[in-house]
């Protein structure tokens, strides 16, 4: 793990082990202890079990009453199937206090593979996650319910019981979105594309939940579909705060390759100081690839995209048929110079005024249309 100078630690570098693997290792211990247990080691197996308690208590406190204002009751969570794997850990469908939720689970470490330096490192930027997202409310952003920084009272819920958790486990509990990410619906409409009023309503639900974000003075940094979740009335939704955090007042003091390639900024990618507008920049990706659903680049390798953003200022290609009210407000957005690019405030006024009654285009009227997404009607 490394540091800024801020203190402030990166938690795109955290690589975190399979929680599948985890669990394994977990099971195997318990079926060899099982195997080797003999009939008259009552006595050494109730002294392991008080040490094992002991240990347990020392390296992650049971529920406490003074508790911080984010923390659960561990007692209340159900948490059950995976929905999703990640670098960043594992995503599982759950129940807490009643509730439908989604459980983003983090491993610090088990069995001593991490130096104490390392789990301190995890702790800090879990710690920044739940800093920045609990205090957020916005109808485009997903509700947060609450964490907890390691507990021995965790288990998940399979076919054959309950498996308790390596007490080193944290998790992130949030509202559960039926509607799943926001680029698998665009996979889905890879061909048909979508009719041009939902492509204005999509990018206007992440434009305004990323206006409230810059309001609250949060800077996202890893601005993509894919992070972005859908309920079941299709209203998008801002997620994972994994690498957010609160804007420095002095630039220079946000620097680092922090992001996904493709959606990054020339100025991120440069290692240059940045600031909210390189949200503003990522924006204007996922408005391309919410118009096209398509992916930026697919034909391009990471170094590629790299260096033909920063010095050539490659960007991707506008489809002939897009109408020029929402291709205008991509070309502001992904503008090489951040202060050229527009405050999401101006974004979402941008995107309000567009007219879908009529969609218009770019295609001059004596020209034929050579796109495949060229007809009159988009969409289902």
């Amino acid at each position: 793990m490394k540091e800024n100078s801020d203190g402030f630690v990166r938690a795109d570098q955290i690589d975190l082990k399979s929680l599948d693997e985890q669990l394994e290792r977990h099971l195997n211990k318990v079926r060899a202890m099982d195997k080797n247990k003999k009939p008259d080691d009552g006595h050494l197996s109730s002294v392991a079990a008080a040490a094992t308690a002991d240990s347990t208590k020392t390296i992650a406190p049971t529920f406490r009453k003074d508790r911080q204002a984010w923390e659960i009751d561990p007692s209340k969570l159900i948490i059950k199937t995976v929905i999703a794997r990640g670098t960043f850990g594992t995503v599982h469908r759950g129940i807490y206090d009643g509730q439908d939720v989604a459980v983003k689970l983090l491993d610090w470490g088990e069995e001593g593979h991490r130096t104490e330096a390392e789990i301190a490192a995890l702790r800090a930027a879990f710690s920044q996650e739940v800093a920045v997202w609990h205090k957020l409310d916005h109808p485009n952003v997903t509700k947060f319910i609450g964490a907890t920084m390691g507990s021995a009272e965790l288990q998940i819920q399979t076919e054959n019981g309950q498996i308790g958790m390596p007490s080193n486990i944290c998790c992130v509990v949030v509202e559960y979105l039926p509607g799943g990410a926001l680029k698998s619906y665009l996979i889905k409409n890879r061909r048909r594309k979508l009719a041009f009023k939902v492509v204005v309503e999509l990018a206007l639900d992440l434009a305004r939940g990323l206006s409230y974000l810059h309001s609250q003075k949060i800077v996202h940094r890893d601005v993509k579909t894919e992070n972005m979740l859908l309920d079941k009335t299709r209203t998008v939704k801002i997620a994972d705060f994994g690498v957010a955090r609160v804007e420095a007042s002095n630039p220079n003091d946000m620097t680092g390759e922090t992001g996904t390639l493709g959606y990054m900024a020339p100025e991120v990618l440069n290692g240059n100081p940045y600031n909210r507008k390189c949200d503003v920049y990522s924006f204007g990706i996922c408005i391309w690839e919410i118009y096209c659903c398509d992916m930026p680049y697919a034909d391009l390798s990471f170094s590629e995209v790299t260096s033909a953003v920063v010095r050539q200022n490659l960007r991707p290609e506008i489809p002939r048929c897009c109408p020029s009210s929402l291709a205008n407000v991509m070309k502001r957005c992904w503008d090489a110079n951040p202060d050229k690019r527009p405050e999401m405030d101006e974004v979402v006024s941008m995107l309000e005024a567009i007219d879908i009654s009529k969609g218009g285009g770019m295609i001059p009227p004596d020209q034929q249309g050579g796109c495949l997404c060229f007809r009159k009607y988009r969409g289902p």
